[in-house]
């Protein structure tokens, strides 16, 4: 409904309301120098020029001034955005861009507020976009007030007959008030989905706060801030990619605005749905002040990969590097002389540089351990370091050391077996491991490590251990002695391990020894590959039954069959010469 008003003199007898040609004639109010007309439906072809007269005795007065009644929802609405932002500083000037798809004569921008302001551009054509626009240069503009506008388009023949309102745009001006805080709960990591809060604390004259996201041309919301902490409540309760990026917030109160916020990077992960895989170079077991690396990688070829312990950001982003001898894409996260800080579990994430707020989902967590400098355990077996598919087999970590727990790691893995240590009567703190029956996935090195439950760190890690397991390549080396198998005490021996397949490695163990030689490096002879392990100066203490076996460089702890056994016998006194250059294989227990 709309009235119109026309107010005369008190000898007014009649008034008369006119659109065009066309009038209606109304009886004066008591008192009679006022009357009204009204329209109770508004439709479009009652938009125009009206004005009003009144009759006394001495006839019809002049016409009043005219009044342009605007109809407005005639034509789809035009879209209005501010060039280059609608983010604008104090005193600054910013155009405002009204634009249509079809050919108005003119376009219209008003100014909301208690002062109400338009202005009328005609419309030109944009051949770059392929639409009607016109451009209102507006400022300088202050900060005391609010800068609320819409657009409207009209034909140059129904002036009056307007378009439906652009969406308004209010533009945000960032004034000399206290900035307000903004935080985002649960955090600014948020998997796709799920709900995330944004809170605007402002002063407590604060009237509205404006969530503005970076790149869009209207506010994201705006909120009137809760008592008592004024602070203004932003929801989300299903994280899309569209809000992905980075956020400010702004206050306004009867002083004029505030200082825009700091910056709030909102990043959503999960959409990208390769996952990369993490792993820590040597180990995810780390001594205190030592270096680590952390390397990142996938298949799918992200242009930047980035890593993040706990959920925030723990190192800038790298550019990820495509490497041809695993056809994948990586990035190497240096971490330089270790602290106790750095323990607790990290993951990466790969974006493209175009979106840097969209992220993958996460590789599965990688736990990084820090061990100390306390005094380092003793990893040992009961059952010998070769093993046959099957067999049991018990690791025992102990110290004379009172460690509470022990934790045994696999090297390769990204997590520790973790079990409480308990105190011998002969003086050792210790825990078994139980790993048996083994099989191909038992081959490998292991270390311990020991701590104390009133602290975080472990302690220096224990000497490694290999665990081998034998047939798993399906043929057997063979073994032979020169010059034979019975010496005396002082000779030199060579035992000569053979194969026709290919293996990398070739491994001699004596049976019940606490050592094995070291592993000899296959060399080609005639059709054979072979080692020769040379024993010099032999004494009684190398008698014994001999086996040897291969291996293949790429699975190290991964066993040929044993060769047929190969019995030694060293006759004379027992000697006190050392053993062979070997590799430690304990097989002492601590008590």
């Amino acid at each position: 409904m709309v009235i119109f008003l026309c107010e005369g003199t008190t000898e007014a007898e009649a008034y008369r309301f006119y659109k065009g040609q066309q009038w209606h004639t109304e009886n004066p109010q008591n008192p009679k120098n006022k009357a009204e007309f009204s329209i109770s439906k508004i439709a479009h072809h009652q938009a125009g020029q009206y004005h009003c007269q009144y009759q006394t005795h001495d006839g019809w007065s002049e016409y009043s001034d005219t009044l342009d009644l605007v109809v407005t929802g005639a034509y789809s609405k035009p879209s209005l955005s501010a060039q280059p932002s609608p983010v604008v500083t104090e005193g600054g000037n910013v155009t405002l861009q009204c634009v249509s798809g079809q050919a108005y004569y003119s376009f219209v921008l008003v100014k909301e507020g208690p002062q109400k302001l338009s202005w009328t551009q005609e419309s030109e054509y944009n051949y770059s976009i392929r639409q009607f626009q016109a451009l209102f240069h507006v400022g300088p503009v202050t900060s005391s007030q609010r800068w609320t506008f819409r657009c409207y388009s009209f034909n140059k023949n129904r002036p009056q007959v307007w378009s439906e309102s652009s969406d308004p745009l209010e533009l945000l001006v960032s004034g000399t008030l206290q900035k307000p805080t903004i935080k985002a709960d649960p955090g600014s990591m948020v998997s796709s989905r799920s709900a995330v809060t944004i809170w605007c604390q402002g002063t407590l004259d604060a009237e509205i706060c404006v969530l503005h996201k970076q790149g869009s041309q209207t506010p994201w919301d705006i909120q009137t801030p809760e008592k008592p902490e004024n602070t203004a409540k932003f929801s989300i309760p299903s994280v899309t990619q569209q809000h992905g990026g980075q956020y400010h917030c702004y206050c306004y109160s009867s002083a004029g605005w505030s200082e825009r916020s700091d910056t709030l990077e909102l990043v959503v992960t999960g959409i990208h749905y390769n996952k990369p895989s993490l792993t820590a170079l040597p180990s995810h077991v780390v001594t205190s002040g030592g270096n680590m690396t952390l390397k990142c990688v996938s298949y799918h070829g992200y242009d930047k990969f980035i890593l993040t312990k706990g959920d925030q950001k723990f190192l800038s982003s790298l550019n990820s590097q495509f490497i041809h001898s695993i056809r994948q894409y990586q990035a190497l996260f240096s971490i330089d002389h270790v602290i106790p800080d750095h323990r607790g579990t990290f993951r990466c994430y790969g974006y493209y540089k175009d979106t840097p707020q969209l992220w993958s989902v996460p590789s599965e967590p990688l736990e990084i351990h820090i061990s100390g400098l306390s005094k380092k355990p003793s990893l040992l077996t009961h059952q010998g370091h070769i093993l046959d598919p099957g067999k049991s087999l018990t690791l025992q970590c102990c110290s004379d050391f009172n460690y509470d727990r022990f934790a045994l790691y696999k090297l390769g893995r990204a997590d520790f077996t973790q079990h409480d240590g308990h105190w011998t009567q002969s003086g050792f703190s210790l825990a078994n491991f139980t790993l048996g029956p083994v099989s191909s996935s038992t081959g490998g090195q292991y270390r311990c490590y020991g701590a104390n439950n009133l602290s975080s760190e472990w302690s220096a890690a224990s000497d490694p251990l290999d665990i081998l397991i034998t047939g798993q390549l399906p043929f057997s080396p063979s073994l032979s002695v020169k010059p034979n198998s019975t010496v005396h005490s002082g000779d030199n021996v060579t035992l000569l391990c053979q194969s026709p397949y290919k293996v990398d490695t070739f491994i001699l163990s004596k049976e019940g020894a606490a050592y094995h030689l070291q592993p000899l490096k296959s060399k080609s002879e005639a059709w054979d590959l072979q080692a020769e392990f040379s024993l010099s100066a032999v004494t009684s203490d190398f008698s014994g039954t001999y086996r040897c076996y291969g291996s293949h460089d790429s699975s190290p702890y991964l066993l040929t069959q044993a060769s047929d056994p190969v019995e030694l016998t060293v006759s004379g006194p027992i000697g006190t010469s050392s053993p062979p250059p070997s590799k430690s294989m304990p097989t002492a227990v601590c008590e």
